[in-house]
């Protein structure tokens, strides 16, 4: 008799808080995973799909964006390709000279700090569009993505990002602007509104279902696998976009399963003491993730 009567609490709870118990019970796991490491986490999780099952935990805290601020610009591209502002096939000078949004200083990169330092070979020699969106992506390059920024300006990356309701992310700049730096001025994201953007690539509702596979088809490139797709079988398509500078550790996907079923997973954190063992403990949450989707 008390076994039933648990049962029916439990299925009371869970239907008053709309989430299935394997949901509660998956929010547990993750919660208990990411209390194994030293730092603050944070996940935003949900199946694209009628569904709609989502996790949340700490989803609306600020984290500094790192390069997982590409995936919002490589967007901004592709909306004002669709605009008609310009092709991808168009080209620009790689140049390694821009300005502080402070002051309007010049500054450069520093080839040793940087994720995609064979772009540095080239520079005074034309890219296209489309080749530096892939290295921004793929490498990290921050060479790429400043000459990204400056071509499309963070101010329309905002507000297009304000469009799909993601209301606190903030690409104020590129990469490497040590006086927006030290006074402040950093890009920053949350959990959830990165979820945002790869929820309207994924579903292709944030341009058209051409240019958000272009898209999926440029995250499936990503040569940083340490994380969500590090312990998932190889036959699993992960279209991911990671960050990670000191204390900092983010990777944000959208995972492709056989049956075609989607959803997106954004792991963010800050504050780590043991890089190492984040990166490990980040794809053990994927993990069992994968595994509860595997279920279903």
């Amino acid at each position: 008799m008390k076994i039933i009567l648990l049962a029916v609490l439990c299925f009371v709870v869970a239907t008053a808080s709309g989430q299935s118990l394997e949901i509660q019970m998956l929010e547990k796991k993750l919660d208990s995973i990411m209390a194994t490491e030293k730092g603050n986490f944070a996940v935003a999780f949900k199946i694209l799909e009628e569904s709609g099952d989502q996790i949340f935990i700490h989803e609306h805290e600020n984290f500094h964006a790192a390069s997982t601020m590409n995936a919002p610009v490589m967007l901004e591209v592709f909306k004002q390709v669709k605009e008609g502002k310009f092709k991808l096939s168009d080209s620009l000078l790689v140049k390694n000279e821009f300005k502080s949004i402070v002051d309007g200083s010049s500054f450069s990169m520093d080839i040793s700090r940087d994720g995609g330092e064979q772009l540095y070979e080239q520079i005074g020699t034309y890219r296209s569009i489309e080749d530096l969106v892939v290295d921004m992506i793929i490498y990290s390059s921050n060479l790429a993505t400043n000459i990204v920024i400056e071509l499309v300006d963070a101010e329309n990356v905002n507000a297009s990002l304000r469009e799909l309701g993601a209301n606190n992310i903030q690409v104020l700049r590129g990469v490497e602007d040590m006086k927006a730096y030290e006074a402040g001025l950093n890009n920053s994201t949350t959990a959830y509104d990165l979820m945002l953007v790869l929820e309207a690539i994924g579903t292709g509702k944030a341009l058209d279902q051409l240019s958000s596979q272009q898209m999926v088809d440029i995250l499936l490139k990503q040569k940083d696998r340490s994380m969500i797709p590090a312990l998932l079988p190889e036959h699993i398509k992960v279209a991911n976009k990671t960050g990670m500078i000191t204390g900092v550790l983010h990777d944000s996907a959208i995972v492709f399963l056989p049956d075609d079923r989607k959803y997106v997973l954004v792991l963010l954190s800050k504050n780590v003491e043991e890089m190492d063992k984040a990166i490990n403990m980040f794809a053990k949450a994927s993990l069992l993730v994968y595994d509860f989707m595997r279920a279903e």
